[in-house]
Order: C-alpha cells, then sequence, then structure tokens
C-alpha cells in the first residue's frame, strides 16, 4: 500500500502575506470552500492575534467551512496560543501550528536567544496548545540553515511536549534538494521518537527549488506537504499545490506514495484565488498556466492530434481544463488547419488547402494568432481586408469626474454613413460602448477586459484587448491609443467587424447550400 502525503495548504495564511491589500472576511470564505472542494488535508486559514478582522475570518470559516482540518498559526507565546484556541473552537478538526527560529543566524540576531531558551519556549507553547485540541504542529522555523544536531534536540523534545507534526522549513529558500533529503534522513535515523510525528516541510522558491525541495523531503520521508494554489506567498512565493499533487498523480509509478487531491477541482480553485486575489497566472506556469495545455509548433500539434500523450504528459481534463488549446500561427502545419475546419463543420471538398494555406501564413504573420471566424473568412474571400471595414471610428469624446456620472460621443460610420451617438456610464469606457451600442442597434457581451501599457513612462501607450459574445460565439477585440477609452473603443468597433464578416460567412454559406 502506498504512504499517503498530506497536503497542507496555507494559501489563506502564508500566500495572503504576499499580497498588497488584506482579503476581506467574505473572500477568505469563498476561497476556503473552494480550497477545501481540493479535498486538502489541512488548511491553515490564518493568524488570529495579528488582528481583530483576521480572528473573525479564521472563527468564521472553522465554523462554516467542514472537512478539512482549520489550522491557525500562532507564535510560540501564550496570548498567540490562546487566541487561536479560541478562534478555532467550533471547527469540526481543528490544529494550532506553533512555531520558533531555531538557526543560529535567528537566535543570535531576531530573538537574542539560545537555542535552550528556545527549547524551553517550545515546550511550554506544545504544552499550552494541546489544552486546546490534540493536534499541534511546531516549526522549527529556518529549520534548513539550523545544524543538524540543533534540530535534533528541539525536534526530541517537541515530539515529548506532545506535538504531533514536525514541521522543517526552508523558510528563506536556501537549500538545494540534496541537503534537505540529507536533513530529513538525518532526523529520521537521530531521533528516537521520531516515529510519534509526522515529518511536514515548508519551501519558499527564492531560488526556484520550492517544489523540487518539497518532492526530494518526501523521497527522504516526509508525509506533508505545506504549500499554497499557484504557489502564491511571501517574496518568491511557496510551494506551489497543484504543481506537487501533480507530480506525485503523474509518478505515482517512482515515488511510491499518494494523496487525496481531487485534481480535477485545480483549475477552478487557481482561477479563483488568482481572480481574488488580484495575482495573475503566468501564462507559462505548471498546471494552470494559460499556456500548459496549449501547442504552437506544428510538429507537436500534430503529434497530439494523432496521440494526446505524445506531447501532453496528463490531460487537461485531469485538473479541470475543459481541453487543449491548438494555437493556429505561423508554425501550424495543414493538419492543424484541416482538423479545425473538420469541427466547424467543413469538408476538404469545401475549401482549397494550398490557396488557404497561403492566406493562412499571410495572415498570421499580420496577427500573431488566427482565430476561427478568419479560417471562415480566408474560405469565401479572396482576402481580409482591414482597412475597408464596415465600422471605422471617427471620434470619440468622453468626461468624467468624481461627482458625476461619466458620458461619452461617438462619431463614427457605418458602410460610409456617418452616424454620432452619447450615452452616460458608470466609467467613460462603459458610457462609450453603450453609445456604439446606441449608432449599431447591436448589444454584445463583453466577458473579458484587459489593460496593458506598451512602453515606459506617462507617455506609454494604452493596448486594451477584449473578449465579447455574440449571438454563441465569442470574438477577439485589440486597440492601441495613447488614452485609454479610445484604445478600448478600438477594441470593440474591431469586434463588431469581427462579427460583420462573419455573418457575410455565413450569407454565403447559406447562398452555397440553397445553389
Amino acid at each position: 500500500m502506498q504512504d499517503k502525503v498530506w497536503i497542507f495548504d496555507t494559501t489563506l495564511r502564508d500566500g495572503e502575506q504576499a499580497l498588497k491589500a488584506s482579503l476581506t472576511e467574505a473572500d477568505k470564505l469563498q476561497l476556503a470552500h473552494a480550497i477545501s472542494r481540493l479535498n486538502v488535508d489541512v488548511m491553515e486559514v490564518g493568524f488570529p492575534i495579528s488582528s481583530p478582522a483576521d480572528f473573525r475570518a479564521v472563527q468564521r470559516i472553522a465554523t462554516e467551512v467542514k472537512g478539512p482540518i482549520i489550522c491557525g498559526l500562532a507564535r510560540a507565546v501564550a496570548k498567540d496560543i490562546e487566541a487561536c484556541g479560541e478562534a478555532l473552537k467550533t471547527a469540526e478538526q481543528r490544529r494550532i501550528h506553533t512555531f520558533i527560529a531555531t538557526s543560529p543566524l535567528h537566535l543570535q540576531h531576531k530573538l537574542r536567544m539560545s537555542l535552550d531558551s528556545a527549547t524551553e519556549m517550545a515546550i511550554k507553547s506544545i504544552k499550552l496548545a494541546r489544552q486546546y485540541t490534540d493536534d499541534v504542529e511546531f516549526s522549527c522555523e529556518d529549520a534548513g540553515r539550523t545544524p543538524h544536531d540543533d534540530l535534533c534536540r528541539i525536534v526530541e523534545a517537541a515530539i515529548n511536549a506532545g506535538a504531533s507534526t514536525i514541521n522543517l522549513p526552508d523558510t528563506v529558500g536556501y537549500v538545494t534538494p540534496d541537503e534537505y533529503a540529507a536533513m530529513i534522513y538525518h532526523l529520521r535515523n537521530n531521533v528516537p521518537n521520531i516515529d510519534k510525528a509526522r515529518l511536514s516541510v515548508h519551501c519558499h522558491n527564492d531560488l526556484g527549488l520550492a517544489v523540487a525541495n518539497s518532492i526530494a523531503a518526501v523521497q527522504a520521508g516526509a508525509r506533508q506537504i505545506e504549500c499554497t494554489i499557484n504557489g502564491i506567498g511571501e517574496r518568491a512565493g511557496n510551494c506551489s499545490l497543484e504543481e506537487v499533487a501533480m507530480i506525485i498523480k503523474m509518478r505515482q509509478d517512482h515515488l511510491k506514495v499518494h494523496t487525496g487531491i481531487r485534481s480535477e477541482e485545480i483549475y477552478r480553485a487557481s482561477r479563483q484565488v488568482s481572480k481574488i486575489c488580484n495575482m495573475p497566472v503566468q501564462p507559462n506556469k505548471a498546471i494552470v498556466g494559460e499556456n500548459a495545455f496549449a501547442h504552437s509548433s506544428g510538429i507537436h500539434q500534430d503529434g497530439v492530434l494523432k496521440a494526446q500523450n505524445t506531447y501532453e504528459i496528463m490531460s487537461p481534463e485531469s485538473v479541470g481544463v475543459p481541453s487543449n488549446q491548438l494555437n493556429m500561427t505561423s508554425r501550424s502545419g495543414r493538419h492543424v488547419i484541416e482538423h479545425r475546419l473538420a469541427e466547424l463543420g467543413y469538408q476538404k471538398g469545401d475549401y482549397d488547402m494550398d490557396s488557404l494555406y497561403e492566406s493562412f501564413l499571410t495572415l498570421a504573420d499580420q496577427k500573431g494568432t488566427v482565430y476561427d471566424y478568419d479560417l471562415e473568412a480566408m474560405i469565401y474571400f479572396n482576402q481580409i481586408k482591414d482597412n475597408d471595414e464596415q465600422y471605422q471610428l471617427q471620434f470619440v469624446n468622453s468626461t468624467s469626474n468624481s461627482q458625476s456620472v461619466a458620458s461619452a460621443t461617438i462619431g463614427m460610420t457605418i458602410g460610409g454613413v456617418a452616424y454620432q451617438e452619447a450615452a452616460t456610464g458608470n466609467g467613460p469606457v462603459e458610457a462609450s460602448f453603450l453609445a456604439i451600442e446606441r449608432v449599431t442597434g447591436m448589444q454584445v457581451d463583453v466577458i473579458e477586459y484587459n489593460l496593458d501599457a506598451t512602453g515606459q513612462g506617462a507617455s506609454s501607450l494604452g493596448q486594451v484587448d477584449i473578449i465579447a459574445k455574440y449571438d454563441g460565439k465569442q470574438y477577439h477585440g485589440a486597440g492601441l491609443a495613447a488614452d485609454i477609452v479610445e484604445a478600448s473603443v478600438r477594441a470593440l468597433i474591431r469586434v463588431y467587424n469581427l462579427i460583420y464578416r462573419a455573418q457575410q460567412v455565413s450569407d454565403l454559406k447559406q447562398q452555397r447550400k440553397a445553389g
């Protein structure tokens, strides 16, 4: 029977410390429910003594969230532990996690005390915590830079005092995997009562080794990993929950361990953490990044179409991603275009691949990415004339201030005929979009809006990318201008032109069928 590795999630405690603004109680509760659906074993949800708001959030989560062990953090001082005990008392399962620094560097410069004094504080704190719960975890802060024999002394004392989990953090992300494994081996072989506690690891990513160190520790005998969703946390972040969970799942044959994580919930939890914490996930992030299951190379795309596991070691569905993504770029081959057109309902006899592929490469070089509506347009038109668009912007005037609603006036042409409309909204962008809707008589649903600066300093241009939905289809529009409102308007007008082109394609398809 394979050993189980416990997953200890600290997104709401260590992860939150990385945020520019604290989460609200409602935000924390929403994330706690999402993390609970992952089936983590332990959820560290706050530091109750740190503020009244954190105390209330821990207390509410302890009351309302069922499933995981609910854990609170406390320094090795009585007031912290008492606050933890009080905040957690309504939890079905509770844990108090207390800690003290053990490295010579921290003892000398931060605590100004000896290892013996720190050990005495740890013992007292653990015994006090045991009055509130039998589940007490003790951490040797900066264990990665603590001499192994010093760790053995304080760990043995902590277990004798009643700690059932011993955590050995690489607090500053300093050690390498072989050093971390050696530390775990040393404790297992030199602490006489080590079998009475579960060994845990908590790694930071300052050198990019948090996940590697955690896996090395598991191979050496640790059976709990402390981690966060998306790897958020102090400085460069913590060990990434989704990465260690999927490494263990995909390499059970090698690691001989398992977790209880419901991997199909990973993507949803990642997106919720990213949105609520306002921390975007980098596109190339393992497991949950936008590009994690995207293929642009023609060779890779061809391989995936023939056998998915040629270039995907796990399926996107296994982590909750609906499907993989074959990006249509200048590197894509004919096989991918045929595959995509077949999904859109086209037969090979509906188009000439040689001429279509030539047009495709030209457009891909211009745009970077080619979309479904571009492919369909190329089938029915010899070329796409972006400079001869149905909808064209003439001008946009907008006003806004803190004392009144925003207003905007739009001047544009439709098929060469000039129109002008005005509207008000919660901001100048919304007002401009409403004015465009009045001009066109068409309402599109903007489901995603992204703003980036192109350049540096105050003279940067604003680049707006939107995803809009109309008649069941999604369209991507981009706009670039010195003024953010104008960039937004240009992006939306681009969407209207794509919708118009799609309607033309639809009309031609109907004519072909009728003919």
